[in-house]
């Protein structure tokens, strides 16, 4: 199944996408969940018999999969390739930042360039969603925490991000980090699977790997962050990016207004979304 969170009618709305449309899940349940977060938290029952209305796709305006998470759990430097184009070493333990919701924007929405910055870089990583609470979560449970994953472009203002060794400033600039355009349910993919990620830029492959490449795998992350912090459902991971970003790369590839770049992981979809000047 593919779960999307949109707008209609002036309505926030989510629903199973089918094709070119979206059932309105929303509207099946009468209301009963306000948002796929809560949808999530119950355990994502069947829909009605009856299900509910379905919207063409281009009629509804797409939001983040997940709009108002409670945690984004960001991981850093987390393919070896990245790792090493920033000549940095490989820690014993995850590089963890956190984003804010407000930070996020949909599929087809414009990543912002800030005005204080043109250093924007693109990062196409894979996002995991919580489905299951927990704490302490052990590594062989962590499968079964998990609801679905997407797409996400953790864009990064490269010089607000090295201002000091925290990197939180160049991470949260506002509809720079861009999320889905929509959730494939886990039961979709095998856990044992590898699943390619390739990000363009106008069209140029720029980063190419695979899942299968992470330093620290998913249930490595989620029984590390789960030790400091519960995780709730509708928390959002994002996993981290492989090598090939643009401020590695002679010369540096900054994304800039006009540009479309977009994020393609397999079995899952793509993240497109046009460039342009914050106002």
């Amino acid at each position: 199944m593919q779960l999307a969170s949109f707008l209609v009618d002036g309505r926030a709305a989510f629903g199973a996408v089918q094709g070119d449309h979206v059932v309105d899940l929303h509207a099946a349940f009468e209301g009963r969940f306000d948002d796929l977060r809560a949808y999530i938290a119950a355990g994502m029952p069947p829909a009605p018999a009856t299900a509910g209305t379905r919207h063409p796709l281009s009629a509804v305006e797409l939001l983040p999969v997940i709009p108002n998470p409670s945690k984004i759990i960001c991981v850093g430097l987390n393919y070896r390739t990245h790792l090493e184009e920033t000549g940095k070493e490989q820690g014993a333990q995850p590089v963890i930042f956190l984003r804010v919701a407000s930070s996020q924007l949909a599929h087809g929405k414009p990543m912002l360039v800030p005005r204080e910055s043109a250093r924007f870089d693109y990062e196409g990583e894979l996002a995991v969603v919580i489905g299951k609470p927990g704490r302490r979560i052990a590594q062989a449970a962590a499968w079964d925490h998990i609801a679905g994953y997407s797409c996400y472009n953790d864009g990064s203002v490269r010089d607000w991000q090295t201002h000091t060794s925290q990197w939180a400033p160049g991470k949260n600039f506002p509809a720079t980090g861009a999320f889905g355009p929509c959730m494939v349910t886990a039961d979709e993919i095998d856990p044992a699977r590898a699943l390619s990620l390739v990000t363009r830029l106008n069209g140029e492959e720029v980063q190419r790997s695979s899942t299968d490449l992470l330093i620290f795998d998913i249930p490595r992350i989620i029984a590390y962050v789960s030790t400091f912090m519960p995780l709730e459902p509708g928390d959002v991971i994002a996993t981290g990016t492989p090598g090939g970003v643009g401020a590695k790369r002679t010369p540096p590839l900054w994304m800039k207004a006009g540009d479309v770049v977009e994020v393609e992981i397999e079995r899952i979809g793509v993240l497109r979304n046009p460039v342009a000047a914050e106002a």
